[in-house]
């Protein structure tokens, strides 16, 4: 069975959550974006937007299952995903 993740992308100044399957960004779902300098270069903040990001996407399975999801830790992302490529 597929799983779903969380996706952080860099995308020009932005820094990108997505709710994604496992292995794709086909068909993922934007969560909500931030400006990179000088807001998630600073550790405090960046822990914050991750938890809003890991909260909503909780919030949308949970509407469609019934059941919260747990996180199973950060990963990287596949290469081709890592440092704004698209």
């Amino acid at each position: 069975m597929a799983k779903m993740r969380l996706a952080m992308r860099v995308e020009g100044s932005l820094w990108v959550a997505y709710h994604a399957w496992e292995g794709t960004m086909e068909h993922a779902i934007f969560l909500g974006s931030i400006r990179m300098a000088g807001i998630v270069n600073h550790p405090d903040r960046r822990a914050a937007f991750m938890e809003l990001m890991r909260q909503m996407m909780a919030d949308c399975i949970e509407d469609l299952t019934g059941q919260r999801p747990g996180w199973e830790g950060e990963r990287p992302a596949p290469e081709i995903e890592r440092g704004g490529n698209s």
